[in-house]
């Protein structure tokens, strides 16, 4: 088999703000403009980057989800078999997953970790933290089916909006647990701006203000580690 050394469609845009970052033979990277769900939620005709990538590639699988409201490099498969063998595998071929949030308050730690157990309400569809403190162990979860969390933060700047205080940080998913940065930025008592639902107070930027940035996988069938980048949105910047 032929493998193919170079993106079909580097840095090519589609319509309706759903620029292509990479395609090959098996794979579309897309960066998701905030406010687009990844899949449909099963309404006839719902405008997804799942039915903005099938109008432009024919049948095609998304391999992992984004919150409709955060922004950011999305990956489809293009057959069945590569969407397996990507999900089968992801947390094991995934190298690097780098989000960027702009949080209410400010921050004077440089860096640290954020580790808890983490629970999914199927009733509110929340995401709850359990953990003896924000700079303390998880500890012992209270249930078996909480899941240990860890995501490392890394502060990039200050900046005031409206004469209130904002801290830019860079998140690294050790895990990839559902909410998992929403759900501990509220947990050091730093909300995700515009993240009602996790406790925030103020929308700066009129949306989430979560952006995933940097994805960085092994390719199921080349075997090479595939590293992506999107630009951060202009609203982000200090």
């Amino acid at each position: 088999m032929q493998f193919k050394s170079e993106s079909m469609a580097k840095g090519r845009k589609r319509n309706d703000d759903l620029e292509i970052v990479y395609e090959d033979q098996w794979l579309i990277v897309v960066n998701k403009p905030s406010g687009l769900l990844s899949m449909s939620t099963g309404k006839q005709g719902e405008d997804t980057a799942h039915s903005r990538v099938y109008d432009y590639a024919g049948r095609i699988f998304i391999v992992h989800r984004l919150d409709r409201d955060t922004s950011g490099l999305l990956v489809f498969a293009k057959d069945e078999e590569t969407k397996l063998a990507l999900q089968g595998n992801w947390e094991e071929a995934v190298q690097e997953r780098g989000y960027i949030a702009l949080l209410e308050g400010r921050i004077e730690d440089e860096e640290g970790w954020i580790e808890t157990w983490l629970y999914e309400c199927r009733k509110s569809l929340k995401v709850y933290c359990y953990g003896l403190g924000p700079k303390d162990s998880p500890g012992k979860p209270p249930r078996k089916d909480w899941q240990f969390a860890a995501t490392h933060c890394k502060r990039l700047g200050h900046r005031e909006i409206d004469e209130m205080p904002y801290t830019l940080v860079q998140f690294q998913l050790e895990t990839g647990r559902k909410n998992q940065i929403r759900t501990h930025s509220q947990w050091i008592g730093h909300p995700v701006a515009g993240d009602r639902k996790y406790g925030a107070r103020t929308n700066p930027i009129g949306r989430l203000a979560l952006h995933a940035q940097t994805l960085s996988f092994i390719h199921p069938w080349t075997g090479k580690t595939m590293t992506f980048t999107s630009k951060l949105p202009e609203s982000f910047k200090i």
